[in-house]
């Protein structure tokens, strides 16, 4: 099998802090008794800093969404 990738050593932060989050969050909704206000945004706080993280943790050369254009700086 030729086709097959092989595994993913990087470490992905995403639902690491999505987990981190909406823990945070349901415990400061159960604490304050607001539980449907904060777990919604203890999980919002939580994707973005893993994403953030993954982002940070990219490799350069997973981003092709941006190709160099040699021809620019004519």
């Amino acid at each position: 099998m030729k086709n097959q990738k092989e595994p993913d050593s990087q470490t992905h932060y995403l639902p690491i802090y999505m987990c981190l989050g909406l823990s945070v969050g349901t415990a400061i909704g159960s604490a304050t008794g607001n539980l449907a206000i904060c777990m919604p945004i203890g999980l919002s706080i939580g994707m973005c800093i893993g994403a953030l993280m993954d982002a940070k943790n990219r490799k350069p050369s997973d981003d092709a969404s941006q190709p160099e254009d040699k021809n620019a700086d004519e």
